[in-house]
């Protein structure tokens, strides 16, 4: 079946799953492949669960009308996407980086919400599979649509770009995230400037963190709209020490925004969505007020207030980075006593144990409290540091969830498989 006639039928059913436990009457259901599931499998328990047809690419399971029998599954999910992006008549904001992909997602469609129908990428579906799924979700009638683009290996962004076609983008930063995809932190570098190479050859504008150099090295030759601390900028705005939470001030527009974010690190993730908010016509009281009323989700540079103890919970990913950047924020954060939980940094290949171990030398320097690791990446890499060490999140529960930590700021970071949020469930209940 080819992709017109793929997408007449997408269009009667209207929705899609790729998962037999979310089928609702009607949908369409692709069956993906995963490294330890086939999809064709479970097509024709789609069927009985309500799907309209199910999209297979194994002749063997077709049994009937319902079954749509394709090259590739995979393909034709993003095929399918690409086709219906072309028929969308809303500009297309694509966002991606290293770090603040979806803390700057959510700000910009909170800030654009103001006053447009706005479509955004739900939690992190970022990827291949997230990525073609979230542009399906667009309906016809939006004014503006917020991609997030996530990639893991050079080649990725470009693909999802083709896909999802962005009219505008911007990129966070460059770090040290997926290391063990990507091979270097140039290959980093290249990869998300492969969304500055679709802009550039069809056209687009990028929103620019002047503040960020080597993005302002990769953006030569591109149309761009400024945001950083430097005044010359479309948007300028600066840090108003102080206080727990980031408050920023800016000059251009003339606002002051008190954020519910934590760390100095989300100064540029507020400056682009005000950027992107301004870019499109959205008033500076608007944007000043949305972004206040945000609050982080998914223990993404959230601050709690448990009796007299204040956590900050920033514990959805890690990469060496971001880990710094909260580390440096929380050292000057306040008079408290201070205790930081680190969980293992994934996903960094050869280069792990040195750059586990250049932050524990960071922990020490900045002279925090108390400094719980946990993970062992940590553990392997802090036996001559004087900090506490648990091999995983449960074993550390155990120990630190006993303590009255009354009048303590407690810091958690680390990447998502390592699950530090266990530690403090019974503090936030």
């Amino acid at each position: 079946m080819d992709v017109v006639a793929l997408y007449n039928v997408f269009r009667h059913c209207g929705k899609i799953s790729t998962d037999t436990r979310t089928v609702e009457q009607g949908m369409l259901f692709f069956a993906l492949h995963g490294e330890r599931f086939d999809g064709n499998r479970f097509a024709a328990r789609a069927l009985e669960a309500g799907a309209a047809y199910a999209v297979v690419d194994d002749p063997s399971v077709v049994n009937g009308h319902r079954y749509i029998l394709v090259e590739d599954t995979l393909t034709a999910l993003q095929d399918l996407a690409a086709y219906h992006r072309r028929q969308l008549k809303c500009p297309v904001i694509a966002v991606c980086g290293s770090n603040g992909k979806t803390t700057t997602k959510e700000l910009i469609h909170a800030v654009l919400s103001t006053r447009y129908k706005v479509f955004a990428t739900r939690g992190n579906l970022n990827n291949h599979i997230g990525t073609p799924l979230s542009l399906l979700s667009v309906e016809p009638d939006t004014d503006i649509a917020v991609i997030e683009i996530g990639a893991n290996h050079l080649g990725e962004t470009a693909a999802l770009c083709r896909i999802a076609a962005p009219d505008s983008g911007l990129i966070t930063n460059n770090g040290k995230d997926h290391l063990e995809g990507y091979g270097s932190i140039e290959n980093v570098r290249l990869a998300n400037g492969e969304l500055y190479t679709w802009l550039r050859e069809n056209g687009g504008m990028a929103f620019l963190n002047t503040d960020e150099f080597d993005l302002v090295e990769m953006a030569e030759g591109l149309r761009v709209y400024t945001y950083g601390e430097g005044t010359e900028n479309n948007v300028s705005g600066r840090e108003v020490p102080g206080g727990n939470t980031l408050t920023v001030a800016c000059s251009r527009p003339a606002i002051e925004i008190k954020t519910q974010l934590f760390g100095s690190y989300n100064l540029g993730n507020v400056l682009a969505a005000v950027a992107v908010g301004r870019n499109f016509e959205v008033p500076a009281e608007a944007i000043a007020a949305a972004i206040e009323a945000y609050v982080p989700s998914s223990n993404r540079s959230r601050i709690i207030q448990t009796g007299e103890m204040t956590l900050v919970m920033d514990c959805y990913n890690a990469n060496p980075a971001s880990m710094e950047a909260a580390l440096r924020s929380f050292a000057v954060s306040g008079e408290a006593p201070r205790m930081v939980i680190l969980g293992d940094m994934l996903e960094l290949g050869s280069y792990s144990h040195d750059e586990h171990y250049q932050m524990l030398n960071l922990a020490e320097d900045l002279g925090f409290d108390r400094v719980v690791l946990v993970g062992p990446e940590f553990q392997n890499a802090g036996k001559e540091f004087p900090f506490e060490n648990y091999s995983n999140a449960g074993e550390a529960a155990m120990h630190i969830r006993k303590e009255d930590l009354s009048g303590w700021q407690v810091l958690l970071k680390g990447s998502r498989g390592i699950a530090l949020e266990k530690i403090v469930t019974d503090w936030i209940s």
